[in-house]
């Protein structure tokens, strides 16, 4: 990730440099030696000042004094990080981009090295400690005058939920606006405390359960008790804001060690050891069928089944096929599936349709809630029809959990069908209608990174003949192969796998 991340921004920097075409790049703009200062409600402090071409430039190592947050330097001492509560933005002298976690935002002007460390613009202040802690910043020139001013205090609704399933108990705290917090996290205790801002809670505390004994509400805080011999990780869902933790015991024993082993919390991971292969469809449910009477759930399980080989004998892996046969089998049964298999990695494999006979190309899908585009919400659509479990609170609920952590895994998943949908389009030569999401089914029940791929269009009579051919099919697995080798690869070669998922909090 660190890797990543600094990749990102030096391509930023060098970008930025090649507009200047022919011409020689300026050299930074000396330090001029002005101070002016900061009021920070009745404070104020001294702040180095820098002009630029977009601006003036502010000493950042004394406002992460004042306003709070870390300030280091990266791992290859070319760009600095600066983390405010849970968010690491990322940026470097000469780079006219700020990275929050994977996400690029434009700066008005390119931060510089001072005397006392990073010298950034305004509105890099307000892209980081004013979204993290809604803090206000006002530059008054005249006076060299930096205002720093509170966010008003805001009422927050907050709905707690806490359901327990197989093991594992799922806090999820829903609030009406984002709010700005902090985690302490202690043996048997995790306090969120509300910066500035003031809860109500219209439905009440949850009862407790086995695992997570008491739920407290407070105003300004709120306070999980847990049960002696538990451990927690905690993630963050958006629309609407959630923050999500899931607890589950340290030290497995007996009937309850099973249940940890099936779902849901993230695992640390060593790499990708185990892969399922979902061949789609099967039995009565034939999927697409084309032009020439082929039939979506043959193609499937004969791709599945060279994929695996495949698998076996370039990698050293273990492959897992959700059914061998033409066997028909229910959705959530083929992620429950990979759950028990402690699989690293879940690939359902299928074949398109459209209304008309032009489409072709593959397509590559992560799990998301809602669709990437009306395409997608018709290609989900036509593979959910084969579940189950619709109207059953059970499932439901299921459903809720499993989505939870699917969504924990999604930054990875991203980066597997990536590199899928590359493979597909360079060695295939097919049009690339590249990485959509969509809410399939199949993938609500992976606590894994998890893709489900469109090999093609059935539809097409072209592309119809081409997937019936041994020789094609030899080339989609080609492509397959080469692209979880890769993922295979860069999930090992990440320092941070050693000890975790590799996933920015």
């Amino acid at each position: 990730m660190r890797r990543f991340v600094a990749f990102c921004w030096l391509a930023c920097a060098l970008l930025t440099s090649l507009g200047a075409e022919a011409q020689e790049p300026a050299p930074p703009p000396p330090t001029s030696g002005l101070v002016g200062r900061a009021i920070v409600g009745s404070e104020s402090i001294p702040v180095a000042l820098q002009p630029a071409d977009g601006g003036t430039l502010f000493a950042l190592t004394p406002l992460v004094r004042r306003l709070g947050g870390t300030l280091e330097q990266g791992a290859y001492g070319e760009s600095w990080e600066l983390r405010i509560l849970e968010t690491l933005y990322t940026f470097g002298p000469n780079s006219g981009a700020l990275l929050r976690g994977e996400d690029i935002l434009p700066l008005s002007a390119m931060p510089q090295i001072g005397a006392t460390g990073p010298m950034v613009p305004l509105d890099f202040l307000e892209q980081t400690f004013g979204d993290q802690l809604g803090l206000q910043f006002q530059w008054e020139p005249a006076t060299a005058t930096l205002l720093v001013r509170r966010p008003i205090s805001r009422t927050l609704e907050v709905v707690p939920e806490l359901v327990q399933l197989q093991g594992t108990s799922t806090l999820a705290l829903e609030f009406s606006d984002t709010p700005r917090y902090r985690i302490d996290e202690q043996p048997g205790l995790i306090e969120i405390e509300i910066l500035g801002d003031r809860l109500v809670n219209p439905w009440g505390d949850p009862p407790g359960d086995s695992l997570v004994r008491q739920v407290q509400v407070g105003e300004q805080k709120i306070r999980l008790r847990l049960a002696p011999g538990t451990a927690s990780q905690h993630y963050v869902l958006r629309r609407p804001f959630r923050l999500v933790f899931d607890v589950y015991p340290s030290t497995p024993s007996g009937r309850a060690a099973t249940e940890v082993q099936r779902i849901v919390p993230p695992r640390q991971r060593q790499g990708i050891r185990t892969i399922v292969i979902d061949p789609g469809h099967g039995g009565s449910e034939t999927g697409a069928i084309g032009a020439s009477g082929t039939e979506e759930k043959d193609l499937t399980l004969a791709i599945a089944r060279s994929l695996a080989r495949a698998l076996e004998r370039r990698l050293p892996v273990k492959v897992v096929l959700t059914r061998s046969e033409d066997l028909q089998m229910s959705l959530d049964d083929r992620t429950a599936l990979a759950n028990q298999n402690k699989a690293d990695l879940f690939v359902s494999l299928h074949v398109n349709s459209s209304y008309g006979s032009s489409a072709q190309g593959a397509e590559t899908y992560i799990l998301s809630t809602e669709a990437s585009d009306e395409r997608a919400a018709d290609a989900a659509a036509a593979e959910n029809q084969s579940g189950e479990g619709d109207g059953d609170p059970l499932y439901d609920l299921q459903l809720i959990l499993w989505d939870l952590s699917q969504t924990h895994h999604l930054s990875e998943s991203l980066r597997f069908a990536t590199l899928v949908q590359e493979e597909l389009n360079s060695a295939l030569e097919l049009r690339d209608r590249g990485v959509k999401q969509a809410p399939f089914r199949v993938l609500m029940g992976a606590a894994m990174p998890a893709v489900l791929v469109e090999l093609g269009f059935l539809s097409n009579p072209t592309e119809e003949k081409h997937l019936e051919s041994l020789d094609y099919q030899n080339q989609l697995v080609d492509s397959l192969v080469r692209a979880i080798a890769r993922y295979k690869t860069l999930v090992e070669s990440r320092p941070e796998d050693r000890s975790g998922t590799g996933d920015t909090p």
